[in-house]
């Protein structure tokens, strides 16, 4: 009829979730002929709180308390829900923020070392019985043996290089660098040998300081540490970079 406006109402609602025990806020969407006591059951799936020991309060787009929603007889379209509003989910059986994400809360079993080696189902029982990683000796003992040959092999490198000798970087998978030898021996920052170069260009990671201490003093990017055996000394002249040449 002329005059006459006709509302539609969407038959289902978008609503944003909250609850006493989580931090979290998710979306679902429901059905507005839904029932509370039938809402209430899939709320339980979602945060965990038992349908039988669960209020429900209603909050606006702007997070506006309205009203409790305790009539399980209603539907969920006869309180004004709209799109975005929230639905806060209060667990009376008990469950508090953060029950189930914090660990703190939850009791921890512990097991001395000393009965953990009885224990012949165990994982360490395992790799004894199969001789696997640090239980197999023989193989501990040449790692060990094969390590004290590097170190070795590393000393004698790093005695043969001389702060100040112009030398030439070769690591694995990087490309040649040019520079100068600035410092040789062991550091605070790894163990074993390793020598400073300051290179030609700014190639490095450093200024010549590595933690708080600093080794020996170059420009920033211009410092590196490399281990002796991919250092080589010899006659390698700085290059000229002509900055005018393109």
């Amino acid at each position: 009829m002329d005059g006459q406006v006709t509302v539609v109402t969407n038959p289902t609602v978008n609503v944003r979730l909250t609850s006493t025990i989580s931090s979290f806020e998710v979306q679902r969407r429901f059905n507005r002929g839904i029932g509370i006591a039938e809402l209430k059951g899939k709320l339980e799936m979602v945060v965990g709180a038992p349908a039988s020991r669960m209020d429900l309060e209603l909050f606006s787009v702007s997070d506006k308390f309205l009203l409790k929603m305790d009539n399980n007889e209603a539907l969920l379209g006869s309180y004004p829900v709209d799109d975005d509003c929230r639905i806060h989910v209060i667990d009376k059986s008990g469950g508090q923020m953060g029950e189930f994400t914090d660990v703190s809360q939850v009791e921890k079993f512990e097991l001395s070392d000393e009965a953990y080696n009885k224990k012949t189902d165990s994982a360490r029982s395992f790799m004894k019985k199969q001789r696997v990683g640090r239980f197999n000796e023989e193989e501990v003992a040449k790692k060990k043996a094969q390590h004290a040959a590097q170190e070795e092999e590393q000393k004698a490198a790093a005695d043969a290089i001389s702060v100040g000798s112009r030398c030439k970087v070769q690591v694995l998978g990087q490309p040649t660098k040019l520079g100068t030898v600035m410092y040789v021996g062991t550091t605070d920052f790894k163990p074993g040998y390793w020598v400073g170069v300051k290179y030609d260009e700014p190639l490095g990671k450093h200024d010549g300081t590595v933690g708080e201490k600093r080794y020996f003093d170059c420009e920033s990017k211009y410092g590196a540490f490399v281990k002796p055996l991919n250092v080589i000394v010899g006659d390698f002249p700085e290059e000229d970079y002509d900055l005018d040449e393109i």
